[in-house]
């Protein structure tokens, strides 16, 4: 068994909020738990499930991982641990899946502690499926905890978050744990810098540092910096990013926002070691002293609506070329 404190050390504070939960044996009705991806809200909420699941728990309040409830949460066949999630990445918990759910609370749970549902990521209820959902959460059904995870808070309406409690993970500052933590899982080079593109998200970092992502971020920045100079052609460059997979796509829109925040930072004077790209630091300069502010901070909010659109049925080559000829035209004033 695994110490939550120990593989993940920027979630003791979290786990010790939850952990009060079980001890002071106030569990809510419903919980949603908000972090950027890579924060390890999954593991966090499979480690409190388990603890809260066990028949014999640890002195501690963690699972003893020898229990029949133990054994059947490992084999992933416990019948009070239910999780819903899109049929696919990027797709939308429809309205048929919350009523089957809603049918099975019904029911008591099969044993005498708690019964647990998962929704994963909540922001991917759709109006109809989140009409059900609230009407549930309206009138729960006992011995039934609710955790909605989502790193998109607000896009889950008012009257649901309303009705959970609130635990946040934020995002996390390189200190001596995290450099501990770092060099044991292979971290190491590049450790700040890839935190920093992660946005403080310690588990998509060391995800960045397994892949040849940072090559992909150098290719498309070049890209991007060239349609800066008029010398790339924007709509052949929007067709190779529209070919991303939609998680990755989603990494390269928060790339080219996080380069608008440097050359805002720049245009401010603001020192290089304290932006998100401090390798690019030249290139976003030579871009920062010719452009205009006003119009960089449009630019940034119009990035944070194609965020968005991302989500949508849009299509995603129209959402780069967009992207890029703004980008373009910003240039050429």
């Amino acid at each position: 068994m695994s110490d939550i404190q120990q593989s993940f050390p920027w979630l003791k504070a979290s786990w010790s909020q939850l952990n009060r939960y079980i001890s002071l044996n106030r569990v809510p009705q419903a919980l949603l738990i908000v972090g950027n991806k890579g924060m390890g809200k999954q593991q966090l909420t499979s480690y409190f499930s388990q603890s809260l699941l066990c028949h014999t728990p640890l002195s501690n309040g963690t699972y003893c991982g020898e229990c029949q409830s133990c054994l059947l949460f490992d084999a992933q066949t416990h019948p009070d641990y239910i999780n819903i999630e899109p049929e696919e990445s990027g797709k939308v918990i429809g309205i048929d899946i919350i009523r089957q759910l809603i049918s099975s609370l019904a029911l008591k749970p099969q044993y005498e502690g708690y019964r647990i549902v998962v929704i994963n990521p909540a922001d991917s209820l759709n109006n109809a499926s989140a009409n059900a959902f609230l009407k549930y959460l309206e009138e729960p059904t006992e011995r039934t905890l609710i955790i909605l995870l989502t790193n998109k808070p607000n896009k889950l309406p008012a009257t649901i978050r309303s009705r959970c409690q609130k635990l946040v993970i934020p995002p996390v500052e390189d200190n001596e744990l995290l450099k501990i933590w770092s060099e044991h899982n292979g971290l190491s080079e590049n450790r700040k810098l890839l935190l920093n593109l992660s946005q403080g998200a310690p588990l998509l970092a060391k995800q960045f540092s397994e892949s040849v992502l940072l090559k992909d971020r150098s290719d498309s920045f070049n890209q991007w910096f060239k349609i800066s100079h008029s010398e790339s052609n924007l709509i052949v460059t929007a067709e190779q990013w529209s070919k991303l997979a939609i998680d990755e796509a989603r990494i390269l829109i928060m790339w080219v926002i996080s380069w608008v925040v440097d050359i805002i930072k720049l245009s401010y004077k603001s020192d290089p070691s304290s932006l998100y790209n401090p390798d690019l630091a030249i290139s976003l300069q030579e871009i920062a002293v010719k452009l205009d502010l006003k119009s960089m901070y449009q630019y940034y909010d119009f990035l944070l609506l194609s965020q968005q659109r991302l989500d949508t049925q849009l299509n995603k080559q129209l959402i780069f070329e967009e992207i890029l000829i703004q980008w373009s035209k910003l240039n050429g004033r």
